[in-house]
């Protein structure tokens, strides 16, 4: 069972070659192995029992008898859902999220919900108030965030896979940095309704896996209308998985921004980018050199227009819903106290502040309004380019390798992080990263990105870069 995936254990358990509970009780032990990487925040103590319901009555479902982690953001009915945040430390929510609803439906197990930063306010998982996850392949290292507990999770063998959320590179910059792979879908593609919100019109959920065929798996599972989601697309969900076609990279016009590679990157990120971009070169893809604006003007306007949504999102967050007292607390007044005292992360409180600061009468105009005008022409300049010169555009994933603690304690360290990831986030458009290499001995990313609903070709160029680069 080392290190397989989604479909290769759907495989089996088909056959009959393994069973769910075999699988759970697998993962339930490489769980207990690797606790000190502090990957878990709660885990699903109803598993095996589960996986023993599934062997019993098996179907063919497509994740059936399954375990995969979900990021402690998506709400998990009669299961604690907490953020990362001790605000909701005993928090369980009443309803089940749209995303790990189909999964659910389709015969996945919960294994557990995993480490993030607090309310997804991070790029390491540091800002967790459950206190960081380590780095799979080196502790000293940090995995990335927010989805940092996701991808550690699948890097480290605990599950087939992981459910995560991408804002502006929460997806894909950790999938670089653990060396998986993070597909960050069309805003739009996947329903938000149950995802504990951050950013409103960026959240994108989407899947961490150990290859591509797992997440256009995935992904054909999750993706599709909700009509509690008012921002969910009507387009038809195709099957992803079926339609994998590594060939269609031959004669496929790829993009290579040059601002991109003007970004202080690691050597070894770079060095491994020209390899990447010479195999898709080999493979048939025609290079074409383009021009995007900076994005490090993505830099500021994601940090205005991110903040702003925080400091609307988190102000249900009073310390007077969603928990309800424990036993030991002798009275509601000592709760609430309690849990004022506990209260947001200090990213959380500088994140509301500039957010608030940003939409506050007299400025808003000035910085709030100013960079959502911005944010169009970034957009319109990256989706002409994609129309006009080619039909996806590539880049490192993130400027370095995994970092340990003292290198991520600034101010917008997510941002810095994030900065190559932000435009394409931004404008909402699909994205992958997938492994390309290592860089002093941890793992780097490649991603991939193109127009609004063109998973499939991303999916497609991504599966014929990894089949020629392993």
């Amino acid at each position: 069972m080392e290190n397989l995936g989604v479909v290769e254990l759907r495989n089996k358990l088909l056959k009959k070659e393994i069973s769910s509970k075999e699988i759970a009780l697998y993962y339930l032990k490489k769980a207990e192995e690797k606790k000190d990487l502090n990957i878990f925040i709660t885990l699903n103590e109803n598993a095996v029992k589960e996986a023993e319901d599934f062997d019993k009555k098996p179907t063919e479902s497509k994740l059936g008898g399954i375990p995969i982690s979900i990021k402690d953001v998506f709400s998990t009915k009669d299961f604690r859902t907490t953020c990362a945040s001790k605000i909701l430390d005993n928090y369980v929510p009443k309803v089940e999220s749209t995303v790990t609803k189909r999964v659910f439906e389709n015969g996945g197990i919960n294994i557990g919900k995993v480490n993030l930063d607090q309310f997804c306010h991070g790029s390491s998982t540091i800002n967790s108030a459950y206190g960081p996850t380590r780095h799979p392949l080196d502790k000293d290292k940090l995995p990335g965030g927010s989805s940092g507990g996701s991808a550690a999770a699948v890097i480290a063998d605990t599950c087939a896979a992981s459910l995560g959320t991408e804002t502006a590179g929460s997806l894909r910059q950790p999938a670089s940095w653990c060396g998986v792979v993070g597909l960050k879908p069309t805003y739009g593609r996947v329903s938000r309704f149950g995802v504990l919100a951050m950013g409103s019109s960026l959240d994108s959920p989407g899947p961490l896996t150990k290859n591509v065929d797992d997440s256009a798996y995935l992904l054909s599972v999750i993706a599709g209308y909700d009509k509690n989601d008012f921002t969910s697309s009507k387009k038809e969900v195709p099957d992803y998985y079926k339609n994998l076609n590594p060939k269609v990279v031959e004669g496929l016009k790829i993009g290579i921004p040059k601002e991109y590679l003007e970004i202080d990157l690691e050597d070894g990120v770079r060095k491994n980018f020209q390899e990447a971009v010479r195999i898709l070169r080999k493979l048939g893809a025609q290079i074409v050199d383009v021009h995007l604006i900076s994005p490090k003007y993505a830099i500021a306007v994601y940090t205005l227009v991110c903040r702003s949504e925080v400091s609307s999102n988190l102000s249900r967050y009073d310390g007077t819903r969603y928990c309800v007292p424990t036993k030991e607390e002798s009275s509601f007044i000592n709760y609430i106290e309690s849990v004022r005292g506990k209260g947001f992360g200090n990213e959380a409180k500088r994140r509301i502040m500039t957010g608030t600061f940003a939409l506050s009468a007299g400025y808003a105009d000035r910085y709030y309004r100013n960079a959502e005008k911005i944010r169009q022409i970034l957009k319109y300049d990256v989706l002409n380019t994609l129309k006009n010169e080619v039909d996806v555009i590539i880049a490192p994933s993130s400027p370095t390798t995994a970092l340990p603690d003292d290198q991520v304690d600034n101010l917008i360290f997510g941002e810095l992080a994030d900065v190559l990831v932000e435009t394409s986030s931004l404008a909402g458009l699909p994205g992958i990263s997938i492994p390309n290499g290592f860089s002093k001995n941890l793992p780097t990313g490649l991603q991939i990105f193109s127009k609004q609903f063109e998973e499939q070709l991303v999916l497609n160029v991504a599966k014929a870069f990894e089949n020629e680069f392993i």
